[in-house]
């Protein structure tokens, strides 16, 4: 595992479907062969709720990406030579996923950089199921490793 590099997963809501849950589960399994991986999950309520909860759980070594609609799209393989760059600074990454409404103003204003996986809306709960492959695949990519066929 690289000790250097630090993931940090952080969820509106909770997934309550099995079957979302054990596919999350087990990418951040194959991911933690990587970097270390937290997953965290603030309540859902209203906007200043959820905006306490995800800011209380940024660090100062954190270098936040806001996942909304209208981030930054990056194919895999350019979202592994964006990871290759923030392994450089030995910085904490932490990718901030909202709820129902998104992420409150303020959380994305305080973000380094937003990324977008598509112009369509999903689940936060696929979101994160979305991200967790992706951050997968992105270190096999950095790795050459053969999971990804791009």
């Amino acid at each position: 595992m690289n000790d250097a590099m630090r993931f940090k997963v952080v969820a509106v809501g909770r997934i309550k479907e099995s079957a979302i849950r054990a596919a999350v589960d087990e990418y951040a399994k194959r991911l933690g062969h990587y970097a270390q991986v937290a997953e965290l999950e603030v309540k859902d309520g209203g906007a200043a709720q959820v905006s306490q909860g995800l800011l209380k759980v940024i660090g100062p070594r954190d270098h936040v990406v806001a996942l909304t609609i209208d981030g930054t799209m990056r194919s895999s393989e350019e979202l592994a030579a964006r990871i290759d760059v923030l392994a450089t600074r030995a910085v904490d990454v932490a990718f901030l996923i909202g709820g129902a409404d998104g992420l409150p103003a303020d959380v994305v204003n305080k973000a380094a950089e937003t990324l977008s996986f598509s112009r369509m809306t999903f689940p936060h709960r696929i979101a994160r199921l979305i991200l967790m492959e992706q951050l997968y695949r992105a270190m096999t990519i950095r790795k050459g490793e053969p999971y990804h066929h791009g």
